[in-house]
């Protein structure tokens, strides 16, 4: 049976406010579903808590909404356990970054085969905007009125940092992008890590307008195409090359052409961190695409191979036996 992105599409009321940038994402989910060619039983969505982790409702999945911060954690168990399924995980830079920071890093550590979806607004959304651990230095909001004096997070450094194996960026409003992001995050065998940067619109409304917009995304976003020039304009044509250890824009012309360019290599984790580290407020671009990408063995295949020599070596187990091997007591109310 061939499936649709209507067959992903559950029966419950969409409750994101009208003009979220979560309606984007989650129509580019349910299509990615559909084409994955899986029969809906084999994919699992799980979410923690937040306007993002409400996505469990709303596609024809099975699915969990979980605890602040624990969606890794519970994703992680049920991988391990049940290796058929096509596990999601749906965060927001709050749950994600905030209280499930520690489950977060452990995840990319461990390297576990699921798919983790952050969606980054910078702001806390459903608590009704108060500063993010992704909210820029200086931003006013309730809980920071005369500005945060926080550093904000990098979610694509920190990925990379934790030792996480495939890592990209995509964005609410370039759709086409997003899907094809999210079924090369599939089809990596490994923990894959997708921030996306999705608008707030009620409070925190063009976070990311200055790149976003149709009339200047040409000329702020650097699309990351493996064994590509790292190049970007169409009035004005530029590129990354290195000064040292450093990258430096140049603008193509004048006997610079996009040979000179660096070329992106993926697989270079030197250069992945170089590209997460751009600042914008410095003339550099806003990469999106796949950062880095460099597969190596899963916990959960190791950990089911674990189990198998176990059992090769001390037969099925007695739980029975095992609960009443040593003292035991009987508490009596």
């Amino acid at each position: 049976m061939t499936l649709t992105k209507k067959d992903f599409m559950s029966d419950q009321m969409v409750r994101w406010c009208p003009g979220c940038g979560d309606y984007s994402i989650l129509s580019q989910v349910q299509t990615v579903f559909a084409n994955l060619g899986l029969p809906k039983e084999q994919i699992a969505v799980i979410a923690g808590i937040g306007c993002s982790s409400r996505f469990p409702y709303y596609v024809d999945t099975y699915g969990f909404h979980t605890i602040h911060g624990r969606a890794p954690a519970i994703a992680t168990g049920l991988k391990t356990t049940r290796p058929e399924l096509s596990v999601w995980v749906v965060s927001g830079d709050g749950d994600a970054l905030s209280i499930g920071g520690n489950h977060l890093i452990h995840l990319f550590r461990r390297n576990v085969d699921l798919n983790l979806m952050l969606f980054n607004n910078r702001i806390y959304g459903l608590t009704k905007g108060q500063y993010s651990p992704t909210s820029e230095t200086g931003k006013r909001t309730k809980s920071s009125p005369m500005g945060s004096l926080e550093a904000p997070f990098n979610p694509i450094a920190l990925a990379l940092g934790a030792g996480a194996a495939w890592v990209a960026r995509s964005v609410d409003v370039f759709t086409n992008h997003l899907r094809e992001t999210l079924e090369a995050a599939h089809a990596h065998r490994g923990t894959s890590f997708v921030e996306i940067y999705q608008n707030c619109n009620i409070f925190n409304d063009g976070a990311f307008r200055e790149f976003t917009e149709r009339d200047v995304r040409d000329e702020r976003v650097l699309y990351l195409t493996p064994g590509q020039p790292l190049v970007w304009g169409t009035a004005v044509r530029r590129g990354l090359v290195l000064d040292g250890l450093a990258l430096k824009v140049v603008e193509l012309g004048d006997g610079l052409t996009e040979a000179d360019c660096l070329v992106h290599d993926p697989t270079n984790l030197a250069l992945a961190r170089l590209l997460a580290t751009m600042a914008p407020e410095e003339g550099f671009p806003v990469p999106v695409g796949v950062f880095y990408d460099n597969p190596r063995p899963t916990y959960d295949e190791a950990f089911r191979a674990q189990v198998e020599q176990a059992r090769a070596r001390l037969g099925e187990g007695d739980l029975a036996k095992l609960l009443n091997s040593g003292d035991t007591w009987t508490v009596r109310a």
